[in-house]
């Protein structure tokens, strides 16, 4: 492949290097960000050798090349534009300016949950490990490995105090987290999660059953009483406060002087952040934290298979807006509190629309004539049933859009299956078929019957909905 003619081309489809503000690369697209993407041919970029697809998300223009062959087209452009340094931190900073509000808050949740997803995942893994266990008839009539096998209880009740650690410390990870996306210092933020969850206070699942019996301790300062409750599991409390922590911080660093900044901006920010938490911050967003969990789940559990086949058949439009990234912070309290949700409902649908996508994207592969679409469908198709669903996405079923249509049919139609059987998961995995690792054990039989559901009747309805296709196109061509 000719690769300074290629990057040459495109950039001359993009607009030309003034219409270029930003430009990286992952694995295997080319990640810009543009001053003017309405200017783009994409009819031209489509025809460009090597390029397997392209389409715009989170204000940026993402072209797919695949692996290997989009490090060599970033460093010709880079060459032609200057922009050999940047990074897709870059890209994403340049392409956020474009979004509008809901977007913006959108991505923030995105950028703080991601960082500390690997932990809750781990917690999450090591809980189905526990409940292999314990469950009672997942191996044996009525009974549990444990309940044969004495000897290791003691082991079991070691891998639940692994998997409840970073549930019971959520805070201080995700404190941590979002002061540094929040522009505060992230130790101090880490400071006020472990303050939410100090031992001397109430652990946060125990404030139902004490409000019901009225024993909820507080601390009383001159006649006014401040619930001494923790957030063991909370997740907006600590988004919010957070967000309070760095702003009383950099305004401080402003006006103290620099002499006196290390003691007296750390001193304050904790002082006043700690006591907006405990009396204002967080009983507010703690009940609304609640509501928010307690809603879908009571969509889940009292809409039955409707209300899930309704959620599975918007989530991939969901994806394709990146509003899908605001349910990682209800599932991440599904999961905090799962003695009580039994884990995550919205995992196993997610898992049930990629797999829909993928199979739909395999459909046009075995269907279509176009060498260029089959060489792109074939991989995207797999990597999506692997839970990776943008370039099948992308690259395919929108592009086609019968695709897409068959796929969330699929996927609506195997997601009310799962949730007439209430399959859930006890970790944040990949959601796909090696999500299987996820789900808590006695249901994964049925997580494995539903992704059966989604991929065939996602794969019959795209051939059938291609045929039909065909069929117009050629009355057309007749005509």
């Amino acid at each position: 492949m000719n690769y300074p003619a290629i990057a040459k081309q495109l950039l001359e489809q993009l607009g030309g290097k003034d219409n270029l503000e930003a430009l990286a690369h992952c694995a295997t697209r080319l990640r810009l960000a543009l001053k003017d993407d309405t200017i783009i041919d994409e009819a031209a970029v489509e025809n460009i050798e090597g390029v397997k697809g392209q389409f715009k998300v989170a204000g940026q223009y993402q072209i797919i090349f695949g692996s290997g062959t989009v490090n060599k087209v970033h460093a010709e452009l880079a060459k032609l534009t200057g922009m050999s340094e940047m990074s897709t931190k870059d890209v994403a900073s340049a392409g956020a300016q474009k979004q509008n509000i809901a977007q913006r808050a959108v991505k923030g949740l995105a950028d703080i949950f991601m960082p500390i997803i690997p932990a809750i995942v781990a917690g999450g893994l090591l809980m189905g490990i526990y409940n292999v266990f314990t469950a009672k008839g997942l191996f044996i009539d009525n009974a549990s490995i444990i309940d044969i096998y004495p000897g290791l209880a003691d082991l079991a009740n070691m891998l639940n105090t692994f998997a409840n650690a970073p549930f019971v410390f959520l805070p201080v990870l995700l404190a941590f987290s979002a002061s540094k996306k929040f522009g505060g210092n992230p130790f101090l933020g880490a400071a006020l999660g472990m303050l939410m969850v100090h031992p001397d206070l109430l652990s946060g699942w125990g404030f139902g059953s004490a409000a019901v019996h009225g024993n909820i301790p507080t601390w009383n300062i001159m006649g006014f009483e401040i619930q001494k409750v923790g957030y063991q599991g909370s997740v907006l409390p600590v988004l919010v406060s957070c967000f309070i922590l760095a702003k009383v911080e950099n305004t401080l660093r402003r006006f103290v002087p620099s002499m006196l900044d290390n003691l007296v901006t750390p001193l304050f920010s904790i002082l006043f952040t700690g006591f907006i938490t405990f009396t204002l911050v967080g009983p507010i967003t703690r009940d609304a934290g609640f509501l928010l969990g307690d809603g879908l789940t009571w969509m889940y559990d009292h809409a039955g298979f409707v209300g899930g086949g309704i959620m599975g058949f918007l989530y991939a439009p969901f994806v394709i807006t990146g509003m899908h990234n605001s349910f990682i912070a209800v599932e991440t309290q599904l999961l905090a509190d799962v003695a009580k949700t039994g884990g995550t409902f919205i995992f196993p649908i997610a898992a049930m629309s990629n797999v829909a996508q993928g199979a739909a994207a395999l459909a046009v592969a075995f269907t279509t004539k176009d060498k260029k679409m089959k060489g792109i469908a074939l991989p995207s198709g797999v990597t999506a049933l692997l839970g990776i669903t943008e370039p099948a996405m992308f690259g395919v079923n929108l592009k086609l859009r019968y695709p897409f249509f068959a796929a969330i049919i699929g996927a609506a139609v195997a997601s009310a299956f799962i949730t007439l059987y209430k399959v859930k998961a006890l970790a944040l995995g990949t959601a796909g078929i090696p999500g299987i690792i996820s789900i808590v054990p006695d249901k994964i039989s049925y997580y494995v019957i539903g992704m059966i559901i989604a991929i065939t009747i996602s794969f019959i309805a795209t051939v059938l909905l291609g045929m039909r296709q065909s069929i117009k196109v050629s009355k057309k061509a007749t005509a």
